[in-house]
């Protein structure tokens, strides 16, 4: 009798493991079990069910960089905060700065880390600029030629990339098939590699290969084309600081954590729901507001604008959820 309940208990086991493990958190399951349990935000398909794990898993590709806490930490006077609207959007105040409608696509690369940088220094270019000037940095030249940020398209390091802006500059560079800038964007969108089994490091771009040159359709140098940043900073972990540094100067990024159910996000507040951590993941914050009585930040995403509301998110604000407001860095454009 014993022998049997110990089979019994050991198949249960061996069952529940093996649906834990293989459960597609892309499924149309997975979608109406989220939306039956969460009241702040929509659950939706963004990729196809059959999308490899593999493709989804380099989605979230920063590294928690703890060697860079020497930093500056700025610190706003917080009786700023008293003139403060209750939200912000800052599309709405910068209305020349087009790059704050963007949303990039990383497409098989773990570089949300460049790509949350450069989106923010992009819209801080035109910002600092007083609207009269813009910039579109590239994602390419910070992934190919920054050895100090990590391994391209094999992960990296946030904070290292917005020093590298500061020490050595980037050029310019458009969209993937773009052919903007000096080094436009090389790695297709997302839509290319869904059903793709990749390496289990995707695709790698190797950091030895970094490319001094522009476009031959790009009648600019090099380095006559790199702009640089004056100085780069961290932003303290507390709400009101954060929504200061926005409404003042810009976007920043941040780094949050990334789990299966909010693959699926499509409106609303994102508040985690279920499933497991895929890996921290770059984004560029932009403003705030509330929802249904729910406080939110204002996200952009690096995955294109057919995932989630165009590309952008919602999370809840104020209580670092995903770790969002713990690890934010910015910095100031020197323009030229």
């Amino acid at each position: 009798m014993r022998s049997a309940l110990c089979y019994t208990f050991f198949v249960f086991v061996l069952l529940y493991t093996t649906t834990r493990v293989t459960a597609n958190p892309l499924s149309d399951q997975a979608i109406k079990r989220i939306n039956s349990k969460q009241k702040t935000w929509t659950a939706g398909r963004n990729f196809p069910a059959q999308t490899s794990m593999t493709y989804i898993h380099n989605l979230a590709g920063t590294l928690k960089d703890d060697t860079q806490r020497n930093l500056q930490i700025l610190k706003h006077r917080i009786d700023l905060i008293d003139n403060l609207p209750n939200s912000f959007d800052p599309r709405d105040k910068w209305l020349k700065c087009m790059s704050l409608n963007e949303i990039r696509d990383q497409g098989a690369c773990s570089s949300c880390w460049a790509l949350g940088a450069v989106a923010a220094m992009t819209d801080r270019y035109c910002i600092f600029s007083e609207e009269k000037k813009q910039f579109h940095f590239s994602a390419e030249d910070l992934i190919s030629c920054c050895e100090t940020c990590g391994l391209g398209c094999v992960k990296g390091l946030h904070i290292a990339a917005w020093i590298y802006w500061t020490r050595l500059g980037l050029v310019s560079g458009g969209n993937y098939n773009s052919s903007q800038g000096c080094k436009p964007y090389n790695i297709p969108p997302g839509e290319n590699y869904v059903t793709e089994e990749l390496s289990p490091l995707g695709r790698i771009v190797d950091i030895s290969q970094c490319l001094t040159f522009c476009d031959p359709s790009y009648n600019v140098a090099y380095r006559d084309d790199k702009r640089y940043g004056e100085r780069v900073y961290l932003i303290e972990r507390n709400e009101n600081q954060i929504k200061i540094e926005l409404f003042c100067n810009g976007p920043v990024e941040g780094v949050m954590e990334v789990y299966s159910d909010f693959l699926n996000y499509k409106h609303g507040v994102y508040n985690y729901t279920e499933g497991e951590s895929i890996g921290h993941h770059g984004v560029k914050i932009m403003g705030w507001g509330e929802e249904h009585g729910h406080k939110y930040w204002l996200v952009a995403n690096s995955w294109g604008k057919d995932w989630g509301d165009e590309g952008f998110f919602k999370i809840l604000r104020g209580v670092n959820h995903c770790g969002v407001e713990e690890s934010i860095v910015a910095g100031e454009p020197i323009i030229v």
